[in-house]
């Protein structure tokens, strides 16, 4: 953009894609009127792998559709894209995020695996990284084993970390010894050195330069844990996204080409993603968590206390890993969703049909019904990776009062609290793609148990990688598009925690008053969901919002303590209000009638499936 000398209100034509590893997506914003909007979409296979190995082709294709759609002509007779905009023909800003060829895959290594690894770890992914492994002094490996690990993985690139800046040099210099025996060659680009990064302690890089400058290619920034008590993580971060560019990168074929078209560095998809998600957490002042389930890996971000954390699940998807989450997550834990009952055979039968065809979508009710039951498994069983990662430093000295000793919070404690959270946002086939959105929305509410009052949104056409690097070029723009066309907002779920003791009764009085003046007032009953729809302001296609009064009875807590009652605004979207008064914590009913007959109870109050498709079952 400096080299255009464009200023940012100068700036009226974006273009945007995301190389994945199996899709292209192309997107082309516009300045109408006052604001930036989301005008067309256009996709096309990733073309990185052979016979194409040319990245740009795909880039190319997507483009080209983009260009149809809208009816702007964006590239030239060479097939190079025009800049800046005039009139109906060029961009002023081209931006690329990048996945494809199996993205960034890093190794981490630290001393101590709790803490200076786990801090590299934490780097490494919020950088946008796959972390392969984690190598500390204490992982219960053998020295040759740590070095057979290193070799023979091959990853992109090394963090290396430990020790407090002062402290002992001795174990860090230690694995930067079993790297160097290792001799690790990169992925990518066999004639080059394999880039580390070492973030340790200050006091050790001169010996670590002298371990491992002759055979790699060594970079040192500040120390990640330069104090026990303080984590500092973003010149590591930075160093990685710029070896990325460097290194894997410039290595992946045809990345070199696209690199020269963008307007900013390309950076790795999921670091994108995490970059939105913690600037509008910033912004707003809110804490987010956000998931993107995806057919082998599912990731996790979230923004508490404005700490930002992500997690990948490597094992968990809805294709290629459908069979881990079905072993994981038990036989029965699937079937506590399913309101029917289904043959183990054929259920097995098709979890494998789905592994062996990933793109295949359900046909049948019943097919689509179970899917969504495997669904909410994997999200479940992600998100229980994710609290235990997130979490305040560990190996922290508290100093404790009388007063904290009756307090549940200790070193290591997560970070993740379902009462304060307010807006959890899903991405993925099987959230975004949903025939109903009733559908994603109680998938999101069944997986992750919101507790008090948490907003619901879906990610339509993920889009969030591209407005990720557009927020580090144009924010104002990047922000505009992520609340008006990104989300799909579908409303707001009120949910108590707390256990009735009968099992029966009310447990929440609640008046909402809907704009227009309707009002909606009654209790909630333990064990019962409501709907209440209140949609989207068509003028400015942001979602309704109506005031809401909410009294909690003696054991119940919405927010503001137990019995206390809260006012507040809560916001509609293509669903509404969810009231849910199933407690937390929320357990399934062992009565294998009792349970179907709730679920089908819940889906019909939703609306989540038409009803002869329940009650056929």
């Amino acid at each position: 953009m400096s080299e255009k000398n464009l200023t940012p209100d100068q700036v009226n034509v974006i273009l945007a894609t995301d190389c994945g590893s199996t899709t292209t997506k192309a997107i082309l914003i516009e300045k109408r009127g006052e604001e930036y909007r989301l005008i067309v979409r256009g996709e096309a296979p990733t073309t990185v792998e052979a016979p194409f190995e040319d990245v740009t082709m795909g880039v190319l294709n997507a483009v080209g559709e983009v260009e149809e759609l809208a009816g702007r002509k964006l590239l030239d007779e060479n097939g190079r894209i025009i800049s800046p905009a005039n009139g109906n023909v060029g961009t002023d800003i081209y931006i690329s995020t990048s996945s494809a060829g199996g993205g960034l895959q890093m190794m981490v290594a630290g001393v101590v695996r709790s803490m200076t690894a786990e801090s590299a770890e934490r780097a490494a992914l919020g950088a946008g990284a796959i972390v392969m492994d984690v190598i500390a002094s204490n992982d219960k490996r053998l020295p040759h084993e740590q070095i057979e690990r290193i070799r023979r993985l091959r990853p992109d690139m090394i963090l290396l970390s430990g020790g407090i800046d002062g402290g002992t040099t001795t174990h860090v210099v230690e694995i930067a010894e079993l790297i160097s025996a290792a001799d690790p060659r990169p992925r990518l680009g066999t004639g080059y050195k394999l880039p580390i990064i070492y973030a340790g302690n200050k006091d050790a890089a001169g010996a670590v330069k002298e371990t491992l400058d002759a055979k790699t290619d060594l970079s040192v920034v500040d120390n990640l844990r330069p104090v026990l008590e303080r984590e500092n993580l973003l010149p590591a971060r930075e160093r990685i996204h710029d070896l990325f560019m460097e290194h894997v990168m410039a290595q992946a074929p045809g990345y070199k080409k696209l690199m020269s078209w963008t307007d900013a560095p390309i950076m790795p998809t999921p670091g994108a993603v995490g970059s939105i998600m913690k600037r509008v957490a910033d912004i707003k002042k809110i804490e987010v968590v956000g998931v993107d389930i995806g057919g082998a890996t599912t990731d996790i971000f979230s923004v508490f206390q404005g700490i930002f954390n992500r997690t990948v699940s490597a094992n968990l998807g809805m294709s290629y890993s459908i069979s881990n989450v079905f072993a994981e997550a038990g036989l029965d834990n699937v079937m506590r969703w399913v309101p029917f009952h289904m043959d183990e055979r054929d259920l097995r039968n098709r979890v494998k049909n789905k592994m062996i065809r990933p793109t295949t979508i359900p046909q049948m009710m019943e097919e689509l019904i179970f899917e969504q039951a495997i669904a909410k498994e994997a999200l479940r069983l992600a998100f229980i990776q994710h609290k235990s990662f997130a979490t305040v430093l560990k190996g922290v000295q508290q100093q404790r009062t009388i007063a904290d000793a009756f307090e549940q919070s200790a070193s290591g404690a997560t970070l993740v609290n379902m009462m304060t959270l307010d807006m959890l946002i899903g991405s993925g086939g099987v959230l975004s793609h949903a025939p109903r959105r009733q559908q994603a929305a109680l998938m999101l509410i069944d997986a992750f148990l919101p507790e008090g009052v948490t907003r619901l949104a879906v990610d339509s056409i993920f889009m969030m990688p591209q407005l990720g690097v557009l927020a580090d070029v144009h924010p104002k723009a990047a922000t505009e598009v992520f609340n008006k066309d990104c989300l799909i907002h579908l409303g707001t779920c009120v949910a108590p925690s707390g256990e009735s003791k009968s099992g029966k009764g009310s447990i929440l009085d609640y008046t909402i008053e809907f704009p227009g003046g309707r009002v909606e007032k009654g209790p909630l009953e333990w064990g019962t969901m409501k709907l209440f729809p209140l949609g989207i302001d068509e003028k400015s296609n942001l979602p309704l919002t109506a005031k809401a009064t909410l009294e909690p009875h003696r054991a119940f807590d919405i927010g503001a303590g137990k019995g206390v009652k809260r006012e507040c605004k809560v916001h509609g979207g293509v669903v509404g209000i969810i009231l849910d008064g199933r407690g937390r914590p929320f357990v399934l009913p062992t009565d294998d009638k009792v349970r179907v007959a709730k679920l089908k109870e819940w889906m019909n109050e939703l609306d989540i499936y038409p009803r002869e498709a329940l009650e056929r079952g």
